[in-house]
């Protein structure tokens, strides 16, 4: 029986598999497309939105383009990386 995941609960842990993989490695947009198949736009707003649950990310320039570089997860803030580690394979079930 599939349990009803609310829309805020989604986006939550959205942020939180896109922190992940940001900490976990170098992306940019066009990397977490290609491995979380998610929109531009979907990714963009999340990774803006990281800040509203205490996760710092910044974008690391790396060429003169003004998309030439990756994102960096700065700190988790409140949230414990080791939680997200642990749970990563629900938290993707849910997101699929």
């Amino acid at each position: 029986m599939d349990i009803e995941v609310s829309k805020q609960k989604k986006a939550f842990l959205r942020k939180l598999y896109l922190a992940h993989h940001i900490d976990s490695e170098q992306h940019n947009l066009l990397s977490l497309n290609k491995l979380t198949g998610m929109p531009r736009r979907t990714l963009q707003d999340a990774i803006a939105a990281l800040s509203d649950i205490g996760i710092e990310c910044q974008f690391i320039q790396d060429g003169e383009r003004n998309n030439a570089g990756h994102y960096r997860i700065k700190t988790w803030g409140p949230i414990s990386s080791a939680w997200v580690d642990t749970h990563l394979d629900k938290i993707t079930e849910i997101l699929a």
